[in-house]
Order: C-alpha cells, then sequence, then structure tokens
C-alpha cells in the first residue's frame, strides 16, 4: 500500500509540472503586474468579473469579483502601472494573468525554493525585482505580490492586500 501511495503522489506531482507547462506556453500574458493601468480592463475581461475603483492616496485600487467568488485586486501608481496585487478567495485567480510578465520569475523562483519540485504549502519569495506570498487551502486562498522598485513615494507593500 506504502508503494502505490507514493506512486500515486509522484503521478500527481508529474500531472501538476506539466499543467504548469502547458499553461506557461498557452496562456496570453496580460501584463497585469508592472503593465499599464489599460491591462486592468484586459484582466476584467478575462476574468468575466464585475469591477470597483477607489481612489488611496498615492494609489487607485481596481477590485475585481469574478464569478467563482475570487476577488483580485490591482493597484495602480499615479504615473499609471500596476505595482502589485493581491488576491482571496475559493479558487486561485490564474498566476500567469495575475503576475503577467513576472509570472516566469515567479515559476522558476518557487522550484528553487522547492528543489525543483512543485510542493503544496505557501509560497513566500522575496527577490529585489518580486515579492510574492501566497497560501491557503482548498476553498481559502490568497496572496500578495509586487514589485518593491515601482511602490509609489509614501506606499507600504503592507498597503497591498
Amino acid at each position: 500500500m506504502g508503494r502505490w501511495k507514493e506512486a500515486c503522489i509522484q503521478l500527481k506531482m508529474v500531472v501538476i509540472t506539466a499543467a504548469l507547462g502547458v499553461a506557461a506556453t498557452a496562456a496570453p500574458a496580460w501584463g497585469s503586474l508592472g503593465g499599464d493601468a489599460a491591462s486592468v480592463q484586459a484582466d476584467q475581461v478575462h476574468m468575466r468579473a464585475s469591477r470597483q475603483t477607489t481612489v488611496a492616496e498615492g494609489y487607485t485600487v481596481h477590485e475585481m469579483h469574478t464569478p467563482g467568488g475570487t476577488v483580485v485586486k490591482e493597484f495602480v501608481s499615479p504615473d499609471g502601472k500596476v505595482f502589485g496585487v493581491a488576491w482571496q478567495g475559493p479558487w486561485p485567480p490564474d498566476m500567469r494573468q495575475v503576475l503577467g510578465s513576472y509570472f516566469d520569475q515567479y515559476v522558476q523562483a518557487a522550484q528553487s525554493r522547492a528543489g525543483g519540485r512543485i510542493r503544496r504549502g505557501p509560497v513566500m519569495i522575496e527577490q529585489p525585482g518580486l515579492v510574492v506570498h501566497t497560501g491557503g487551502h482548498m476553498r481559502a486562498f490568497g496572496g500578495t505580490a509586487y514589485i518593491p522598485e515601482m511602490l509609489p513615494s509614501g506606499v507600504r507593500a503592507e498597503s497591498i492586500q
């Protein structure tokens, strides 16, 4: 029974790795994180989400509610760049879409932290050009991602939530 269980786990890892590979090559990059404000509307259409916009001091938050119940927030600086994203809900968002051109960097960092294997559990990546924190469990996922160099003056990373 132990060998069978181990074989199932290995098969799951192969399937997950293959799925990530297909997603990485087949999915379009919407350019959310690091993209311009126009990418927010493209993300809204792709997610089939409703959107609310809130102006905060030093940035604008575009909050999108997907039909599946996930909420994605995109934080846009006064110069029109998406410097941070946050998500929360029963399903994780399409990470390629949310992270845009930073998706490959995220995958490489996550794999290097896990010894080249895909693992379950929280992911905390803190690199000079990208910070990503993800976690959760079935029906309760959440996370944040931001580009430290793009934070507007006076805006703290803790504001991205």
